[in-house]
């Protein structure tokens, strides 16, 4: 079990949320909502500059792409796997796989190794040997959903293929809840960048410093 002293030392999010808690203290019985943080930033999507705007958008429409995959398991919940659910399960992790990759290298390239400075030189980071910061905790979480994905689509795809019907049934189980979890992952890591990170990046980085990451963006 983590110490909770080493947990509140080394979670970036956690550590920042800390700071500006103002004296308000929380039980371990009755602990702020993972999407309601008590320190989040208060910068509405009007308040962003365009190049995080646009970052925004994309987490829209990928949450749109969400919620048709859980209406696609429910589906199989219900029915079983059939060819047609299975061209929609495979469609979505060909969209996932095209337009999440394509995103996360975005925010990877273009976006974190300036905001990871900043951090630092604001003192947004853990107390631990190595200084990490929020942006090493998302990229973490873009390693995770493609490891998710991947486990979830092969073992959905196998379990169309397993002649003994208690596999199939076992492996497709498997693969849906796989799936399920990549789902409610993506929500909240998209709660936390557009809701505690992105506002804490409008504050940190000039307009100028920004309107060089959309040219970079648009050149690539």
């Amino acid at each position: 079990m983590i110490p909770l002293k080493q947990l509140k030392d080394t979670d970036p999010l956690l550590r920042n949320a800390e700071k500006a808690l103002d004296e308000e203290e929380f039980s371990p019985m009755d602990p702020p909502d993972a999407f309601s943080p008590p320190a989040a930033t208060e910068l509405s999507y009007d308040d962003m500059h365009a190049f995080l705007q646009g970052l925004m958008d994309e987490h829209k429409v990928l949450i749109s792409v969400l919620e048709a995959f859980e209406s696609t398991l429910e589906r199989i919940a219900a029915d079983g796997l059939s060819r047609e659910l299975h061209t929609e399960i495979s469609d979505f992790f060909r969209q996932l796989d095209e337009d999440m990759i394509r995103h996360n290298m975005v925010e990877e390239k273009i976006l974190f190794p300036l905001l990871r400075e900043r951090f630092l030189e604001s003192g947004d980071h853990s107390n631990g040997p190595e200084q990490t910061t929020a942006v090493e905790m998302l990229e973490d979480d873009h390693i995770k959903f493609m490891q998710l994905a991947a486990i979830s689509f092969n073992f959905i795809g196998l379990a169309g293929r397993l002649p003994d019907g208690a596999s199939a049934a076992m492996t497709l189980d498997a693969g849906m809840e796989q799936g399920k979890v990549l789902v409610e992952q993506l929500r909240l890591h998209i709660f936390r960048e557009d809701n505690v990170v992105f506002p804490m990046a409008q504050e940190r980085i000039s307009a100028a410093e920004f309107d060089a990451m959309q040219r970079r963006q648009d050149a690539s």
